[in-house]
């Protein structure tokens, strides 16, 4: 089953998904620009393999809710995140802020 949501951080509305999976739950919040993720989300594939798209994301571990993702620290991030100060230990809300 796949939801979407309203997902407010700040003055921004964005979306959240939630698709249930056998034995696990992938989340992702997004913007225009970029998204963060539950530890599904391959970083090192981003960063290399995918370098020229210039993916803005970041992960989380460890989250099984689209709030627990918004409160999270962030485990990895793209280059690109990086270049936006987005860092690992920043929340997923505070990242996001910046994607926006």
């Amino acid at each position: 089953m796949v939801t979407m949501e309203p997902i407010t951080v700040g003055e921004h509305t964005l979306i959240g998904v939630e698709v249930k999976l056998p034995k696990t739950t992938l989340l992702s919040i997004s913007t225009n620009r970029g998204y963060i993720m539950c530890g599904a989300l391959d970083v090192g594939l981003l960063n290399e393999t995918l370098s020229d798209r210039h993916i803005i994301a970041a992960r989380a571990v460890g989250v099984r809710t689209l709030a627990q993702l918004l409160a999270a620290p962030l485990e990895s991030v793209t280059i690109e995140a990086e270049s936006l100060g987005i860092v690992p230990g920043m929340t997923g809300a505070e990242a996001l802020l910046l994607m926006v």
